[in-house]
């Protein structure tokens, strides 16, 4: 299990977190390397054992999901945080977003589903329904819009158009022949000029105005 994708369970229902332990042990290639009752024991959890991909609840007693997302950031942990909820509406999912989940998935998903989710975040892909995403882009368009997309250079529009493909930076450093150390370069100065604040973002605005891979 090496090279096994490595899984914190974050969420206050024991029997949730026993539930989804109990199927990602039985995968090969998913090892679950703790569980936290809620958003403070998850950040600390998170600095701790330094997992691949994070499974997060929302709603949460003390420090809910979105706080916990938020304090992932300021301390620059570069965990993959999928959002697992049972709430549907806009309201509670797109805040998680905008604060740096990778995407969300429903409680209620199959259970292999959840795996390929697991997988597809970790390999830097961003997992968005199209209502969220539409949600999304019309909160976006007041703030992005107003800067131009001759604002890039070229080669930026290159990077943005392979993020919005969802591909991670390891991908697009191989796709245009650059080092990753380059390419991380890239996508700071493209979250810089649109005024962005992450690649979920930086994916979204790069639809909205037709720049693609």
């Amino acid at each position: 299990m090496a090279d096994a994708i490595r899984v914190l369970l974050v969420d206050d229902h024991q029997v949730v977190r026993r539930g989804l332990r109990t199927f990602l042990e039985v995968q090969d290639d998913i090892e679950v390397v703790g569980e936290a009752a809620d958003g403070a024991e998850g950040v600390d959890h998170a600095e701790e054992l330094k997992p691949d991909v994070i499974l997060m609840d929302v709603k949460m007693p003390g420090m809910d999901g979105v706080d916990a997302l938020r304090r992932l950031r300021e301390l620059g942990n570069p965990a993959r945080v999928l959002v697992v909820t049972s709430f549907t509406e806009q309201r509670t999912v797109v805040p998680a977003l905008r604060a740096g989940a990778a995407g969300y998935v429903y409680k209620d998903v199959d259970p292999d589903a959840l795996a390929g989710a697991i997988r597809s975040v970790h390999a830097g892909h961003i997992l968005l329904q199209p209502e969220v995403a539409g949600a999304l882009l019309a909160q976006e368009e007041t703030s992005a819009g107003t800067t131009r997309a001759g604002s890039l250079t070229e080669r930026e529009r290159e990077v943005l158009g392979l993020i919005a493909d969802g591909r991670s930076n390891r991908e697009i450093a191989r796709a245009l022949v650059l080092s990753e150390k380059t390419v991380k370069t890239h996508v700071s100065n493209i979250l810089m000029k649109l005024d962005l604040s992450d690649r979920t973002q930086a994916a979204l605005w790069a639809v909205r105005h037709g720049v693609t891979g």
